[in-house]
């Protein structure tokens, strides 16, 4: 694939990753931020008294303007970096036309950069979890990821090698069992974080934690569709067509 293509699919993610972040955020605003609010409550309610805090940014600001900025930031990096990934699995992971390759890697970066690492260390909303541990949970959770990245890397890898002898079903149904086998490991090796308070309401704590899949869900899916789309349309253009009752002058 030359510069001039990764370039153009370069362009292509970033919009796409924009798009996606556009719906992504429609989805934190409905319905994540009303679970940040609940959240937010529940820890004034619970904290002892203190005197009066002025807010570097307020709470409106953040859940308006702060939201918008941090999620289109990040569906633009994102879309961007999810494109260089897509240029170099075109063509390598199976004979797929251009718009099944977007959306098998956005559905299998979802699984492996979020869903696997939220399994094992889901996301908390504020008044969860104690401040002096932020720095090891936030180490598991990457290392979390890292581990699931390469271990999707991996089996990508053996189900391609494995093609030629078992055929291309046994072959994922091989490597995909593999996967699960080494994340199950992975899940009970590493420490469990449990610091959800005893009193916190378990309504509030699930919609909270089905609201942040949500929004990755959207992001994610919304960056394959749309994504794929323009890719399709750039690598397989489709042929010019001739108006009704004109004819093709014949070549001399």
């Amino acid at each position: 694939m030359n510069s001039a293509t990764v370039r153009n699919l370069l362009v292509r993610g970033m919009l796409a990753g924009l798009a996606a972040g556009v719906l992504a955020l429609v989805v934190a605003y409905l319905l994540g931020e009303p679970s940040v609010d609940s959240a937010i409550g529940f820890e004034e309610a619970h904290a002892p008294a203190h005197g009066h805090e002025v807010e570097l940014v307020s709470r409106s600001l953040q859940s308006t303007a702060g939201l918008a900025t941090g999620v289109l930031i990040y569906g633009i990096s994102f879309g961007g970096i999810a494109a260089l990934a897509y240029c170099f699995a075109l063509g390598r992971v199976g004979r797929f036309s251009a718009r099944a390759t977007a959306l098998l890697l956005s559905g299998t970066a979802l699984l492996a950069v979020y869903v696997v690492p939220f399994l094992k260390y889901p996301a908390n909303p504020p008044s969860v979890g104690d401040p002096d541990t932020i720095g090891k949970r936030t180490t598991l959770y990457f290392l979390m990821m890292v581990l699931s990245v390469l271990l999707a890397v991996g089996a990508t890898i053996l189900g391609k090698r494995l093609a030629p002898r078992l055929g291309t079903w046994y072959a994922t149904v091989s490597a995909v069992a593999a996967f699960a086998v080494l994340i199950g490991l992975a899940y009970e090796f590493l420490p469990v974080i449990n610091e959800v308070p005893g009193d916190f309401p378990a309504t509030l704590l699930w919609r909270f934690r089905l609201s942040a899949l949500a929004i990755q869900t959207v992001l994610w899916g919304g960056f394959g569709l749309v994504f794929g789309e323009l890719a399709e349309r750039m690598l397989n253009p489709r042929p010019a067509t001739v108006p009704s009752g004109r004819s093709v002058p014949a070549a001399n």
